[in-house]
């Protein structure tokens, strides 16, 4: 039986780890056995750029703060070794470095499952979420499209302001008799 202090301390993480689950918009669970220090830094820093709170946890750990949220199906993923990322704001950002990561370190590397919004979801839709590009990626992407319109009205009111202010009807007339 472990001492009062030792158990203690698991419970704090273990409610610690709880927080962070509930609090996540989504997670991914990977075995990450056989990587180098030196990935294991290149990844944590990628995870850091991109908002995603990555950590190795013990399962046992994991599996009580799991149970705790009411994410028991994801029970039978915790063996071998485990690590966790999670992302409180982009539920992309997770699957998308820890797929990204996987698919560079082949088989030392290797998603075993996930949740989004509080439920497991399964490798495919971890995998289609990481073929959407990063939350800034998709704003731009939106804005631009929001644009698109006024800098057409832009480009025509700046040929009209070159052609010395005039109306586009004296304009399309002009070149109506051009036509024929």
């Amino acid at each position: 039986m472990p001492n009062a202090k030792v158990l203690s301390e698991k419970q704090a993480i273990v409610a610690e780890l709880t927080e962070k689950i509930q609090k996540a918009s989504a997670g991914v669970l990977v075995d990450y056995k056989g990587i180098t220090v030196e990935e294991d830094t290149a990844l944590r820093r990628e995870c850091r750029e991109n908002g995603v709170d990555y950590a190795v946890v013990k399962n046992t750990l994991l599996r009580f703060a799991f149970n705790n949220t009411g994410l028991n199906e994801l029970d039978d993923l915790l063996n071998g070794t485990t690590s966790l990322a999670l992302c409180e704001e982009d539920v992309v950002a997770p699957a998308r470095v820890m797929s990204d990561y996987a698919k560079k370190l082949n088989d030392k590397f290797e998603i075993k499952g996930g949740f989004m919004d509080g439920k497991p979801v399964s490798l495919e839709t971890i995998q289609s979420l990481a073929s959407i590009p990063a939350l800034p990626v998709l704003r731009a992407q939106f804005l631009g499209t929001m644009l698109a319109p006024i800098t057409g009205l832009a480009v025509v009111l700046k040929q009209i302001a070159e052609k010395g202010g005039e109306p586009v009807a004296v304009a399309a007339e002009e070149a109506a008799p051009a036509a024929e």
